[in-house]
């Protein structure tokens, strides 16, 4: 598309003065408008041209803007459609995003906030003004995997990046469900404002109302100066709720309102402030099953449920495997300087490939870097992998030529060849054996949590903070 082509929306309503409001506020953003009060002209208008964008009333005299959805998702897939509902019906608007919609506005509507999603929509259909359509995406790090369930996962991804439907990621532990949400929001509209995560499980129930919504000077002690929350940073952009099933029910409460009303009132506030945020969440939980044992608001799980994605264990796309572990290790090359670069053994390749990972990509990443660190060479073979799951027989014992009774005390500065070194032995003083010990003890935690960090803390009984800061200064992050 070049930048002179003027865009054109289709605006569907049956009330006139409606479409008025809405053909001033397009025409002032230099959009041509074509305006129908029913389902019979839209169809008839949309056969006789293109348009960049639809904007329809969810109730028409003649039918139900669901039908103009599906008619347009069938014969125009490169239009974004959005649904003008009633205030409040969020049933309506869910039903719609279903349906492939791309957004809705409620009425009365909100002259801003359809400027915003016009915007959004524009650039969806590469007519945006401010800056050229990106040529091409480069996310890094990719989805990696040839299996078919990896390709339906990116086809999925692709059909996500072009609606602003909330997308509930479901997964275990370290299948990759934030790299997901990352290029869902990489590969549309969107992808130039932020992209803001948030674990959670990770925020103390006492700060969240402030994390989330920001505060003011002066709302409680220690407020110094006027700070946003995650609403606020994620405006334009996309939020990212991880591990949303730990959040408490009196702050789904909070949530659910500014999701609903697309507003959010800061600590301290006397007003609400608009906000232009999507929604992506996820979690290893059975939401459904929290929502039947009351931990989780029903209201809220279909506001976020909209569009489920799930993102499939390591151990269902074996072959993905080696690719995989080929990757990480190149990442490891470039970030520790290894020359030559490590490569994998064939015992070490049919051990990675028969192992139950139960904790997915994220234990691979682990097995990989311990066993680059352990390892004299760089042909990394089965015995450095360490590897423990009912598939793959006991823990991997030590190769026979290493010292298992070496002094703990003792720094030879010796170690047999091809032989990984002793945690403890191999240090030659007390901080670095400290270190080593506490490397092994977080290792422990996370392989009998399931590389779930939040519980790894919990059973280390610190926080989560502390595990991070213990995680990156011992290079475990």
């Amino acid at each position: 598309m070049t930048h002179d082509h003027t865009a054109t929306a289709l605006i569907v309503d049956d009330e006139a003065d409606i479409r008025e409001l809405v053909e001033i506020t397009l025409a002032r953003m230099s959009i041509r408008t074509h305006a129908v009060p029913d389902l019979a002209s839209a169809r008839d208008a949309m056969h006789q041209r293109s348009f960049d964008l639809c904007l329809t009333d969810m109730r028409l005299p003649d039918g139900e803007g669901l039908e103009l959805i599906e008619h347009i998702s069938e014969h125009h897939p490169a239009c974004p459609v959005a649904i003008i509902t009633a205030y409040g019906s969020a049933e309506s608007a869910v039903a719609s995003l279903k349906a492939g919609a791309f957004d809705f506005v409620s009425k009365p509507i909100d002259v801003a906030g359809l400027r915003s999603l016009v915007a959004q929509a524009l650039k969806l259909a590469g007519l945006n003004h401010d800056a050229p359509p990106h040529p091409s995406l480069d996310v890094s790090p990719r989805l990696v995997g040839d299996t078919p369930a990896m390709q339906r996962l990116r086809e999925t991804i692709s059909r996500l990046a072009r609606s602003q439907a909330p997308v509930h990621i479901t997964g275990e532990s370290g299948t990759g469900k934030e790299l997901v949400a990352r290029m869902i929001h990489a590969e549309g509209p969107r992808e130039e404002s932020a992209f803001v995560p948030v674990n959670c499980g990770a925020v103390p129930s006492e700060l969240m109302e402030s994390e989330f919504f920001g505060y003011l000077r002066g709302a409680f002690t220690g407020a110094m100066r006027d700070t946003p929350g995650l609403f606020a940073r994620a405006d334009g952009g996309t939020l990212f709720l991880d591990e949303v099933a730990d959040l408490p029910l009196a702050m789904q409460v909070k949530l659910l309102r500014a999701i609903q009303e697309r507003a959010i009132r800061p600590v301290g506030a006397n007003m609400e402030t608009a906000v232009d945020v999507r929604v992506i969440c996820a979690t290893h939980r059975d939401l459904a099953a929290e929502v039947q044992r009351g931990r989780f608001r029903e209201d809220l799980y279909y506001r976020l449920n909209v569009i489920e994605v799930h993102v499939p264990p390591l151990r269902e796309r074996r072959a993905d495997i080696g690719i995989l572990a080929d990757r990480i290790l190149a990442g490891l090359t470039r970030r520790m300087r290894l020359s030559p670069p490590p490569q994998l053994a064939d015992d070490a390749r049919a051990a990675l490939r028969d192992y139950s990972f139960p904790g997915n990509i994220r234990e691979l990443e682990n097995i990989l870097e311990r066993a680059v660190t352990l390892s004299d060479t760089p042909v990394i073979t089965r015995d450095y992998l360490r590897l423990n799951s009912p598939l793959s027989g006991s823990h991997a014992a030590p190769p026979h030529d290493a010292a298992p009774h070496a002094d703990p005390h003792e720094n030879t500065g010796t170690t047999s060849p091809g032989a990984p070194p002793s945690s403890v032995a191999a240090s030659g003083d007390l901080e670095s054996q400290i270190e080593a010990l506490e490397r092994e003890r977080i290792q422990a935690a996370l392989e009998a949590c399931r590389y779930n960090k939040t519980r790894a803390a919990r059973h280390l009984g610190i926080t989560f903070r502390a595990l991070r800061y213990r995680l990156a200064k011992l290079g475990m992050d």
